[in-house]
């Protein structure tokens, strides 16, 4: 038997609970898990930083209390270094959610199941958990204050349901847990994957252009009147609200352009956001980002700044990677994230996907040895990828050594 003696603080005010666990050896790292879920439930967002020690380490808490885990990318690279070198983004929300039966006509896009169906979301969650999926993104990226309330919503009320898209990924990740715990064996079952594993959640941030629902985020055109002080006002309280809500990552996505990545760059280090960062941007070239700007002065704002843990591309065809991937290390030494979407081409005007445009999953998945050889340690799918795309990635990475070199 193996006992395992539980003590936390809060704010210097001394000893707040004391838990005795017994476990039996032969599950007990799953049963660690399962204590650690409890944990969150009981402490939540104060406790948020000794709850990323236990997932990055596979330790007891009682284990955490002297560590704190840095703001700095030695948290991503510690990531990967338990994920055996590479890791594995989930891939495409709005697609599951629309074949799972959600009609996402409507200004919100994802974030109107926020409104009217979470239990969807968390669905889709766990179907990339038992894909393969280390980190899961949530369903905030179209999510904003502004938009909830041109729905009617109250600021209170909006300032919800951004926290609850955080949640609802953190309930995902707890189900996942507990299913991994009832699983007979780790691996792969059924076609799906239960393994406990470190499993983080990015909260994702969409562009202005995102918000504005008219395809701009394709082109990174905010018109001349736009202005860098505007869009740091325009993403501020978002931005403190997801932080505030405990998740892993923030994830700044589809950037279209240099203004908005400065603008997120100030946003963190002036609001002095704990929460780790990652900066994606979307080029249309394979050379600049969609609005035109130079791929390279955009990363480069993003390697300056210290809370920005990882730096990528996503929402890009498949065939510019390896030349982008290619341009992020020559300006930053920070791990490289790619999750491109399908290929398929966007009818901004009709607001749909053009059918017959993209790549198959067994052409998708072909590229991420290679992208991988080259220099990016976490990779999945954007926009039209889905749960079968990530699990042909994790399977393809699960044959990558686990020595492997973290770029």
């Amino acid at each position: 038997m193996v006992f395992i003696v539980i003590s936390t603080t809060s704010r210097g005010q001394g000893v707040k609970l004391f838990l005795l666990y017994k476990l039996e050896v032969a599950v007990a790292v799953k049963e660690f898990e399962l204590l650690r879920l409890s944990y969150y439930s009981t402490f939540k967002f104060q406790h948020r930083k000794r709850e990323r020690a236990l997932i990055l380490n596979g330790k007891p808490p009682i284990q955490m209390e002297a560590r704190s885990i840095p703001t700095t990318p030695s948290l991503m690279r510690e990531f990967l270094l338990q994920a055996g070198g590479a890791a594995v983004i989930d891939g495409g929300l709005a697609t599951e959610l629309e074949r799972h039966g959600a009609d996402l006509n409507d200004p919100l896009w994802s974030a109107k199941c926020l409104l009217t169906s979470p239990h969807l979301i968390r669905s889709v969650h766990i179907d990339y958990l038992e894909a393969g999926a280390d980190i899961i993104i949530t369903a905030s990226y179209q999510a904003t204050i502004q938009g909830f309330e041109a729905k009617g919503f109250s600021r209170e009320q909006s300032e919800t349901l951004l926290k609850k898209s955080v949640e609802i990924a953190l309930e995902a990740r707890d189900m996942y847990y507990k299913r991994c715990s009832k699983s007979s064996s780790d691996g792969i079952g059924d076609g799906a994957i239960f393994k406990i594993r470190p499993i983080l959640v990015a909260a994702s941030v969409g562009s202005y252009g995102a918000y504005l629902a008219d395809g701009s985020e394709y082109s990174g055109d905010y018109g001349d009147a736009m202005t860098l002080e505007a869009l740091k006002e325009f993403h501020r309280r978002r931005v403190q609200v997801l932080a505030e809500a405990g998740p892993d990552l923030i994830a700044f996505e589809t950037v279209p352009n240099k203004m908005e990545a400065q603008a997120y760059a100030e946003l963190l280090e002036e609001e002095d956001i704990k929460i780790p960062a990652w900066l994606s941007f979307n080029s249309k070239d394979g050379i600049n980002v969609v609005s035109g700007d130079s791929f390279l002065e955009c990363a480069s704002i993003a390697e300056s700044c210290k809370q920005v843990v990882a730096v990528g591309i996503n929402c890009t065809p498949p065939r510019f990677i390896h030349e982008l991937i290619l341009a992020i290390k020559k300006v930053t030494t920070k791990p490289i994230v790619i999750y491109p979407n399908s290929g398929e081409s966007y009818d901004a005007d009709r607001k749909e996907w053009v059918e017959n445009t993209g790549v198959s999953d067994e052409d998708f998945v072909s590229y991420v040895n290679k992208w991988c050889e080259i220099g990016a340690s976490l990779v999945g799918g954007c926009c039209r990828t889905t749960p079968d795309t990530i699990r042909a990635i994790y399977r393809t990475l699960s044959h990558r050594s686990a020595s492997a070199p973290i770029q």
